[in-house]
This record gives C-alpha cells, sequence and structure tokens, in this order.
C-alpha cells in the first residue's frame, strides 16, 4: 500500500501543468481529436497553467504577508489557526485511505457519466484531495474504510452535481465554453452564496445597487479598469498591513498584475481547450445524439475575472474583523485568505458580477465558515499525526476554511458522527 501511495504522491507532485496536458492529450485521442491537435492542445493547456499558476503565486504571496502582518498589527489571538489549504491537502494525500481513493473517485466518476447522473467529465486530479479529505474524515471519525469510501463518493457527487448545475452560468459569465468547475472547495461554497445572494437581490433599496466592472469603468473611466482596481485595492490592503509607502505601492502593482494577467493566461488555456471541447461535442453527438458533456476543470480559470478578484480583496480585511468579532468563533484566519477568490467564484457569477451583493453574500459565507471549521478543529487536527505536521507555535488546534469550513465537509463530519454515535464508537 505504502509503494502504491508513493506512486501515486509522485505523479501528483508533478503538478496539474504536467498532469493536465498529459490528461488532455488522452482525452483528445479518446475523442479522434488526431496525435498533432491533441498534443497541441495539452501542451498549449499546460502552458496555460503554467501562467495561471504564477499569477496565483504572485496572489498569495503578495496577500499572504499582508494578512500576517494584518493579524500582528491588530494583536488578534485566537487559538484555532488556519493553516490554509496547502496544509489541507497534504494532510489528506499522508491518510491511510488516499491512495485506494484516487482509482475509486475515477471509476466513480465514469460510472456517474455512463448512467447520466452527471455530465462533467472531472480531469482536474490534483484536486481529488478534496473527495479524499471527506474520506478521510470519516475515516477518522469511525474507523471504518468502507465508511470512508463512502463519505468520498458522497461528496464527489455531491460537487459534481453543483459543476452540472453551475456549468451554463461559468459558460455564460465567464466565458468558458463546454466546462464545468468541480473544485471541492468552490462547490461547497456555492450553494450557501448563491442562495443568500438571491435573497440580497431581493431586498428593497439593495436590490438597485449595482458595481460591477463595467458600471465602475464607465463612472470612474481609468480609475475603474481592472487593472486600476487592483492597484486600489491591493494599495488598501497595504495600508491596512501597515505596511510604509513603498511597500503599499508594491502591493497595489502586484494585485493590479494579477487582475490584468489572469485572463489573459485563462484566454491562452481556453485556445488549447477548444479543440478538444469541440472534437468531444461531436463525438458524443454520433453516439448519443445531443447529450452534452462537460469537462471538469480547476476553478483556478475564474478567478481572474475583475469581479470576482475585486469582491475577494474587499473580503480578505472583512473576514479578519468578523473571526474578531463573532461570538464562540476559535479560528483565526490566515492561510487561506489568498484563497477567498475560489470560495466566491459560483457567487459572483450568480450575481453577474455585482461586487456589492457578492461581497454582502461573502460576508455570510465567511462568517458560517468560521463556526464550521471552528467545530471542525478536534478533527482537522486529529489528521495531523499521518502527516508529520508541527502545530503553528501559539495555536492549540488547527483547521482551515477550505477543508474545516467547507459545508459538505462539515456535513460528511456530522454524517460520520451520527454514524459513530449509533454503532458505538
Amino acid at each position: 500500500m505504502q509503494k502504491l501511495l508513493d506512486g501515486v504522491q509522485y505523479v501528483l507532485n508533478l503538478g496539474p501543468t504536467v498532469i493536465l496536458p498529459i490528461a488532455i492529450i488522452l482525452l483528445g485521442l479518446a475523442f479522434k481529436t488526431g496525435f498533432k491537435k491533441a498534443l497541441k492542445a495539452g501542451i498549449t493547456i499546460g502552458i496555460g497553467f503554467v501562467g495561471i499558476n504564477l499569477v496565483i503565486d504572485l496572489l498569495v504571496s503578495t496577500l499572504g504577508p499582508a494578512a500576517q502582518q494584518m493579524v500582528e498589527r491588530f494583536g488578534l489571538n485566537l487559538t484555532v489557526i488556519d493553516t490554509g489549504w496547502p496544509s489541507a491537502a497534504a494532510l489528506s494525500w499522508a491518510s491511510p485511505v488516499a491512495a485506494i481513493l484516487i482509482p475509486i473517485c475515477l471509476f466513480a466518476n465514469i460510472f456517474f457519466l455512463l448512467t447520466k447522473m452527471t455530465k462533467t467529465l472531472d480531469i482536474d486530479i490534483w484536486n481529488y484531495w478534496h473527495f479524499i479529505a471527506a474520506g478521510a474524515t470519516g475515516y477518522i471519525v469511525t474507523d471504518s474504510w468502507w465508511f470512508a469510501i463512502l463519505c468520498a463518493i458522497i461528496y464527489q457527487y455531491a460537487v459534481l452535481f453543483v459543476a452540472d448545475k453551475t456549468a451554463p452560468m461559468v459558460q455564460k459569465f465567464y466565458g468558458l465554453d463546454g466546462i464545468s468547475l468541480p473544485t471541492g472547495s468552490t462547490a461547497a461554497f456555492g450553494p450557501i452564496g448563491i442562495l443568500v445572494g438571491w435573497a440580497i437581490a431581493k431586498i428593497p433599496g439593495i436590490n438597485k445597487l449595482n458595481a460591477d466592472p463595467e458600471t465602475i469603468q464607465k463612472r470612474f473611466g481609468i480609475f475603474g479598469e481592472p487593472m486600476m482596481m487592483g492597484i486600489i485595492l491591493g494599495a488598501l490592503i497595504g495600508l491596512l498591513a501597515g505596511y510604509d509607502i513603498g511597500k503599499i505601492l508594491q502591493t497595489g502593482i502586484s494585485m493590479g498584475a494579477v487582475m490584468l494577467l489572469m485572463p489573459r493566461m485563462v484566454k491562452i488555456l481556453m485556445e488549447g481547450l477548444i479543440p478538444i471541447s469541440e472534437s468531444a461535442r461531436s463525438f458524443l453527438q454520433k453516439r448519443y445524439g445531443d447529450r452534452e458533456i462537460y469537462i471538469g476543470l480547476d476553478a483556478a480559470v475564474s478567478v481572474g475575472h475583475p469581479s470576482v478578484m475585486a469582491t475577494a480583496l474587499i473580503l480578505v480585511p472583512i473576514t479578519l474583523f468578523l473571526a474578531v468579532i463573532l461570538p464562540g468563533n476559535k479560528v483565526l484566519p490566515f492561510g487561506d485568505l489568498a484563497t477567498i477568490p475560489f470560495y466566491i467564484a459560483f457567487v459572483v457569477g450568480s450575481r453577474k458580477g455585482n461586487i456589492i451583493h457578492s461581497v454582502l453574500a461573502g460576508i455570510v459565507m465567511v462568517a458560517l465558515s468560521l463556526y464550521m471549521a471552528t467545530n471542525f478543529a478536534e478533527v482537522h487536527t486529529q489528521m495531523i499525526s499521518g502527516a508529520q505536521f508541527t502545530l503553528p507555535e501559539g495555536a492549540t488546534q488547527i483547521s482551515s476554511l477550505d477543508l474545516g469550513g467547507n459545508l459538505f465537509n462539515w456535513l460528511i463530519l456530522k454524517f460520520s458522527e451520527a454514524v459513530a454515535f449509533l454503532f458505538g464508537k
């Protein structure tokens, strides 16, 4: 089992920039695209993801230190540390059930497709860690391999279901034709955010407030352009972090770069994906009529939208403020502050880019997420034993918004606890 896990981990360590092109080439060959087209498409998509990852690294490396500075500046002292999705993924891959769940989840996706339970073919293998995290949660609570497998498959199907339902919005708002986004955290935050956003849009007075990038640009000219919005919001983050003027300007320029570069990187990726998408559609129409199948990609392809980035940057200081004022919250947001764009992607899309409505819905989402992450902290901390992870200084427990504050995984936790109680574990 350890050799199997080591082999799987080696492949996963290659990252999406290698795994995704290989998957795309194989997919292109399966759908009769032809070797040359499939090869070019795979390489183009790989290069697109290199660009996307570079921009996301810029986002994380800029927002992460700024968030830490805000925490230190305002003297925030909470006992459960949000160690972020990287540690959550590491804990998941180190769990005893990890090696067996990857092939099971792959076959489950194929089964769901063949039985028409889903339209999404999820080729984002790296993000299967979310399914594994659900399995690991079930295993820790019940000590049952079979129950762990059940939890992973339930979580996977919930994600695919949300991905299917949101695919038309993703294609229309983000311009990602034939694509769905089955990223575990994005899908799990979506239902609450979309529902709350819909309710906010019904409130008299608030329903008339609209601040999407197009409206802002018309009203403020050059200062309303996405690049300038990024610079202004980034500078405000730097100001809240207590940076000097030079560091404030650097933070602003970095966020402006994220706003400008991300859509261009996504455009490169889509250039490679279009031939595969067209071949898949043609292949399936010949054999299954007009049946529609979506290619499931990482939600990273959506986070560069100006409305998503603007909403996320506004929510960073708000999240820290909520952590302090919410009674009963014990989680200090930190590691996952830079990944807020992933959590709100479906919310922003459902609100058609309305930043005001998206921020208001995001506040409710974050508040609930902090409470779920607090409740999840004990089990999240128990995952450390298999991952050789050291608790941050000053922390009694760890959690994360991505895993612990994730609605689907929190429901898996409650389901597992109920089963463990019934069977006397």
